[in-house]
């Protein structure tokens, strides 16, 4: 989901036809929104698998180093990705965001954790 979501969707929307600025940044909010509560609604199945079931500590440090990414995306980077959306919205010509980067960076390296959770998952590692 994060990587079709975020590397996918969020990119290719703004090429569609007729889709303004501020329509691709109103479906970002709701798609993003969405996406954000699947993750922690996971990120709690996977918190109460870890109490119910056998862990190994490289399952332990994924789960961790991925809710942290997680609590700092929604925490830090959403309000700031929110306040310029509204600006945006308002009428306000500046696009950069350096909320934005962090986002993709902090997307990126959840990723990286994902793939290291479900290899520990999995027994691989």
């Amino acid at each position: 989901m994060v990587l079709a979501l975020s590397f996918l969707e969020a990119p290719l929307k703004f090429r569609a036809p007729g889709i303004t600025v501020p329509l691709g940044l109103g479906i970002g909010r709701l798609v993003f929104r969405a996406l954000n509560i699947v993750e922690v609604v996971l990120l709690l199945g996977v918190g109460i698998a870890l109490l119910a079931g056998p862990r190994s500590t490289p399952i332990l440090w994924a789960t961790a180093a991925v809710a942290l990414l997680l609590v700092v995306q929604l925490a830090a980077v959403r309000p700031a990705l929110a306040a310029r959306t509204r600006r945006v919205l308002a009428g306000d010509p500046h696009t950069g965001s350096r909320a934005h980067l962090a986002y993709i960076a902090l997307e990126l390296v959840k990723v990286g954790g994902l793939v290291v959770l479900g290899l520990a998952a999995s027994a691989v590692i």
